[in-house]
């Protein structure tokens, strides 16, 4: 993870009951958490390892509407607005900046992509543009790319992961909610068929309603249940720079590697272009639900059998509530970094920005993305358990949309009128 991310202490006794129970300490999770303490329905959060542990301070921290499908762009737009207002809602600071967002595009093919998404948008009025090779240098000054041109948002921009869930979580905290981290969940309790409590490693909790939101570690929780979400893991992999002079504070997406400025002066740099995909055993039981996905985007995996494969088969996927869990045995989920990755990344952006060759890396990272075959995550009630809602598979867009899908997970748990249409993201679709 990176080191920049803000740690905290937290309570470690179990209150005997509470009207929620969110499990998993991630940005929706603590979002979700800050919005019923606002409301004053008593929540506990329960994390494995500690707060933002994983893809929730491991992520670039993008917040963008660009080339989301348009029944997902809605969920976009409320983070926008639930961001913005973020530092006078919780009292602190979470890097957030609207500072645009810029896609770049060498070839015909290219541009025709973009524009295609610009098309299916044009209903929502969003201030997105295709722009073309000089407004690019415009934007982006100093570079020796060859590009035809782009797409630019303005109105887009990043938060930054390391401070931002760390922050929301204290301010949760002080509004009502209680957290505990280094408490793993083992499984439910259920009376008649509902939810009525959860099993920890530390003892139970009673409950009326319980909000899964614990990323790429959703399907075995749930497998555990007889439920089964359909995901597979993906791994990014990143570095950022010493502080540096650049040449933008716009966020920017070339074909082979994306940056974008750091709160510190650096950059945070990936190699946009390649994904590691992990084969695990997940892949031969619900890999055909991804043929299509596969089809379009092989040429960004890079697929890889190792030591992940081992790990991810030595954990348990049924357990009992008094046997250990998985989620004891790796408390953080810590993908090796894909060094030569980081390097095409560096430079592919130096040929691109020749600023870039003088850049010294700071540290390294990298992290899980659970992918649906859609792409799409899930926030829906589970009807075969009533009492249990769940809020995951972001498939890589958490973070930019946590506090909206946070914010619409808690209103489904409560029951009143959702931040958004939750159609798109009903758990059914994926069957």
């Amino acid at each position: 993870m990176t080191k920049t991310l803000e740690r905290f202490e937290t309570l470690d006794e179990l209150p005997q009951s509470a009207s929620v129970v969110i499990i998993g300490g991630g940005i929706v999770g603590v979002t979700a958490a800050l919005a019923l303490a606002e409301r004053n329905i008593s929540v506990v959060l329960l994390e494995k390892g500690h707060i933002a542990g994983e893809q929730s301070s491991r992520n670039l921290g993008w917040i963008r509407k660009t080339s989301r499908h348009l029944h997902d762009v809605p969920l976009a737009l409320a983070a926008d607005k639930l961001w913005a207002g973020m530092p006078e809602r919780i009292g602190s600071d979470v890097g957030y900046k609207k500072a645009g967002i810029m896609f770049l595009a060498r070839t015909e093919a290219q541009m025709s992509m973009h524009q295609d998404w610009l098309t299916s948008v044009e209903s929502l009025s969003l201030d997105s543009k295709m722009v073309d090779a000089q407004e690019v240098d415009q934007l982006a000054p100093g570079g020796k790319g060859d590009w035809l041109g782009g797409i630019y948002t303005p109105s887009d921009g990043y938060a930054e992961p390391s401070i931002a869930t760390p922050s929301i979580a204290k301010a949760a905290i002080e509004k009502g909610a209680t957290i505990i981290q280094n408490c793993a969940v083992r499984t439910l309790i259920k009376k008649d068929g509902k939810v009525s409590g959860v099993v920890t490693e530390k003892g139970e909790i009673k409950c009326d309603q319980v909000l899964l939101a614990c990323g790429a570690w959703s399907r075995r929780f749930l497998g555990n249940l007889g439920v089964s979400l359909p995901t597979l893991p993906l791994i990014c992999t990143v570095l950022r720079t010493k502080p540096m002079e650049g040449p933008t504070n716009i966020a920017v997406g070339g074909p082979d590697f994306s940056f974008r400025k750091h709160a510190d002066g650096g950059y945070i740099i990936t190699q946009r272009g390649k994904l590691v995909a992990p084969i695990t055993l997940d892949h031969i039981l619900i890999g055909h639900k991804y043929f299509d996905q596969l089809k379009a985007q092989s040429s960004f995996l890079k697929v890889s059998i190792g030591s992940y494969f081992f790990k991810d088969l030595g954990l348990s996927r049924n357990w009992g509530p008094t046997g250990i869990s998985p989620f004891e045995k790796v408390r953080v989920n810590d993908p090796q970094t894909v060094e030569f990755l980081n390097k095409q990344a560096l430079t592919n952006l130096s040929e691109a920005w020749p600023v870039f060759k003088d850049a010294e890396i700071e540290e390294t990272w990298a992290g899980i993305i659970e992918v649906t075959p859609d792409s799409n995550p899930v926030i829906d009630k589970i009807e075969s358990i009533p009492g249990l809602t769940i809020a995951t598979a972001f498939s890589g867009h958490g973070f930019g949309t946590g506090p909206a899908a946070g914010q619409l997970a808690a209103d489904l748990i409560s029951n009143v009128e959702p931040i958004l249409d939750p159609s798109p993201y009903k758990f059914d679709r994926l069957k």
